[in-house]
């Protein structure tokens, strides 16, 4: 390791410096080819390396990060997502710890949530019904008109009545899609209700209790 003329100098005035300037800050810095540099500032070129400063003394009293690598900055960016995700769960389990006292009332409450998904998938089935019995009857209606009859003299079938079975037909595939949803949804909360009673057990400890007790 290399120590430059012109900074080794710049060292030898620093006593010297020091009762002229109050709190002169001195530099320290290596380069890429090994060579130790000091100076009262760090040119352009080396303003991303590493630096130490140093007091009148010799002494270094701070460390001036260089830039960083993407190695560094990756695991910065992780080590934060990681604060982020650990104070989400924290507000998330105090709010669980706020709401309920007991695991039978997330069970009450997940209870009542599925009553209302299946309340809807009741009515959506019904109505589904009603629809389809409607379309049966449209297509029958239907059957004396083209295109619906194969008689090159049957009449064209009326506007007002092709409208009405196609507005018949997306009315029961919407309504289909609705039912899916409304399943998925009731799937979707009772799972979401078992990460929270997970999390409730956890946290009260009643996990530890349950498994100190016998068996029967």
């Amino acid at each position: 390791m290399r120590i430059s003329v012109l900074t080794t100098l710049m060292v030898c005035l620093v006593p010297f410096a020091s009762g002229v300037a109050e709190e002169q800050r001195l530099y320290r810095w290596v380069d890429v080819d090994g060579t130790i540099h000091y100076g009262d500032s760090v040119p352009a070129e080396y303003a991303e390396l590493e630096k130490q400063v140093l007091n009148e003394h010799g002494v270094t009293i701070e460390r001036l990060r260089g830039k960083k690598t993407p190695e560094e900055i990756a695991e910065e960016q992780r080590q934060a997502k990681l604060a982020t995700a650990l104070e989400l769960q924290k507000r998330a389990d105090q709010a669980l710890l706020a709401t309920y006292m007991s695991v039978e009332e997330i069970l009450m409450h997940r209870d009542r949530r599925v009553e209302l998904f299946q309340a809807q998938s009741r009515v959506t089935e019904l109505y589904l019904k009603n629809l389809q019995r409607r379309l049966d009857g449209l297509m029958e209606a239907a059957q004396q008109f083209q295109p619906y009859n194969d008689d090159p003299d049957a009449p064209m079938i009326d506007p007002d009545l092709s409208n009405d079975i196609a507005t018949t037909k997306e009315t029961i595939a919407r309504h289909k899609e609705n039912l899916v949803r409304f399943e998925q949804d009731e799937k979707n909360i009772v799972k979401r209700f078992q990460v929270d009673v997970n999390r409730f057990i956890k946290l009260k400890g009643l996990d530890q209790l349950m498994s100190t007790q016998p068996s029967e």
